[in-house]
């Protein structure tokens, strides 16, 4: 049972104010985890544990992602700002942790809590961003959002680069450089942020949580270390699987019988959120594959630096950043929204194609337009669904609702890597197997670098081994993003709701 103040209604200013707090949190939470792939490789090796790679870069994943619907229902219970200052605070908190990390351990236990912290930022803004904007003015926020996920994909990489190969910096301001924006974000949103006051006569539904995280994290560790840690053949990989559709299957009478659902029933029998969720997972599949292995085709095919080859992402980065702030203007002044999600789609499953055709000798032009059309896809396309999904549930279920849909684009973002990577693997393996004989039997591939070094005939089988595989993963993505296509074109539009006509400014 809810006991909900009137709804208010904020100026453009307020929201804008408010805004700047969500987005400068979410920056954070971002450039925090991007910033140490490039850095990753020094980490370890100072750390030690090498055979332990695969976690440290997976671990933030796993918890980002299995946390995210829980942090939607907490926040229904709690208080959005409460839970929001909560996230920031354990991010905060694990950021310092991962810094004076003296053992690969402490790291993946700390980089594990950032990742619950991030899974709380990034689906509170959305959240908040619902409580205090209608979603036909929504729109005109959302480019805000996808120029924050567009900065720091390009920045944290090259912030990265700079800090490790800084002698007076090193690895361990990676994670300090971004507590002072937390900080500056927490008072941001102490100072701007008021909500209207909810009262819930609830309780926590413990057996649908423990059930859905449990589901997701043991889905999520098959997903993150099979091909690594252990074989997809292996006895790990059918406990795992079996484990996690064991904890799936009961979740569903879970959550039937609790008096408030983690994840509410009723959702699923909304089309708009079904269908605008699986179109999420799809895009996640599509856009982790690109940003992911795009940059391995670059500084091992086309010989690029880790510097250079972010630069390389600046086309898809400008291209989502120009479609979500055009395309969100025009949905705030006609309220029609599907058209966009509908042109997004067709976008990536184009961009995905083209992507598939490149070659070593392709040119940077060509690249560039190739990876510029995948980002106006996604600009267009990820966006949008969410704007869908809140306009479509009850305000009571618009919290969960926007996690639940965050959830399945992240889970989208780990089944494209694992996938697009198992891909990837096996035909750099069996081309260099074909093309180098026996001589590929003790070939170990290092970094880009030390393929760059290998004897030039060696060198050039491997690139071209390199390219080809890279073609197939792009090839792949294609009927994934075709059928999230399908997904929107499923959907039925509902014109967005305008803003209240009078309201009380906030106090």
């Amino acid at each position: 049972m809810v006991r909900e103040a009137a709804p208010r209604l904020y100026t453009h200013r307020e929201v804008i104010k408010i805004l700047s707090g969500l987005l400068l949190a979410l920056l954070t939470s971002m450039i925090s985890t991007s910033v140490v792939g490039t850095a990753l490789p020094t980490i370890v090796g100072e750390l030690g544990g090498q055979e332990q790679y695969s976690w440290v870069a997976s671990s933030t994943l796993l918890t980002m992602t299995v946390s995210t619907p829980l942090w939607g229902k907490l926040s229904d219970i709690f208080g959005r700002k409460l839970m929001f200052q909560l996230a920031l605070g354990l991010f905060v908190a694990a950021s310092m942790m991962a810094g004076l990390s003296q053992s690969i351990g402490m790291l993946i236990a700390a980089r594990a809590a950032q990742g619950l912290g991030s899974g709380g930022l990034s689906a509170l803004v959305q959240v908040i961003l619902g409580d205090v904007v209608e979603p036909r003015e929504r729109g005109r926020y959302l480019g805000y959002t996808g120029a924050v996920f567009g900065v720091a994909t390009v920045a944290g990489p090259l912030l990265g680069g700079f800090i490790v190969d800084t002698e007076w910096l090193g690895w361990r301001w990676c994670f300090y450089v971004c507590v002072p924006l937390a900080v500056v974000a927490f008072v941001v949103i102490q100072k701007v942020l008021r909500l209207p006051r909810v009262r819930w006569d609830t309780k926590i539904d413990w057996w649908g949580a423990t059930t859905l995280t449990g589901g997701a994290a043991t889905l999520m560790l098959l997903l993150s270390l099979g091909g690594h840690e252990f074989d997809w053949g292996s006895p790990w990989t059918y406990g795992l699987g079996t484990l996690s559709l064991v904890l799936f299957a009961l979740a569903i009478p879970a959550e039937r019988r609790a008096a408030d659902p983690i994840l509410p029933p009723r959702l699923f029998r909304d089309r708009t959120f079904v269908l605008a969720s699986l179109a999420s997972l799809l895009i996640g599949i599509a856009m982790f594959g690109v940003m992911i292995y795009l940059p391995q085709y670059l500084q091992i095919v086309k010989r690029l630096s880790p510097t250079d080859s972010g630069l390389m992402t600046l086309p898809m980065v400008i291209g989502m950043f120009v479609a979500s702030i055009t395309s969100g203007r025009i949905v705030t002044r006609t309220g029609r929204w599907k058209v966009f999600p509908m042109v997004g789609m067709t976008l990536v499953t184009v961009g995905m194609w083209l992507l598939s055709r490149l070659e070593v000798g392709s040119s940077y032009v060509v690249i560039g337009v190739d990876i510029a059309i995948v980002g106006v896809g996604l600009g267009l396309g990820m966006y949008m669904l969410l704007l869908a999904t809140q306009n479509s549930v009850e305000r009571r279920d618009m919290a969960v609702s926007t996690s639940g849909v965050t959830f399945f684009r992240s889970l989208g973002g780990a089944v494209g890597v694992a996938a697009f990577g198992a891909i990837l693997s096996n035909r750099v393996r069996n081309e260099l197997a074909t093309m180098l004989d026996a001589r590929s039997a003790g070939l170990a591939l290092g970094t880009p670098d030390a393929i760059h070094h290998l004897p030039p005939q060696v060198r050039n089988v491997v690139i071209q081994a390199f390219s080809s595989a890279t073609r197939t993963v792009f090839l792949v993505g294609v009927p994934a993003a075709a059928l999230g296509l399908v997904a929107v074109l499923c959907l039925r539009e509902a014109v967005l709701r305008s803003a209240r006509s009078t309201a009380e400014p906030p106090q």
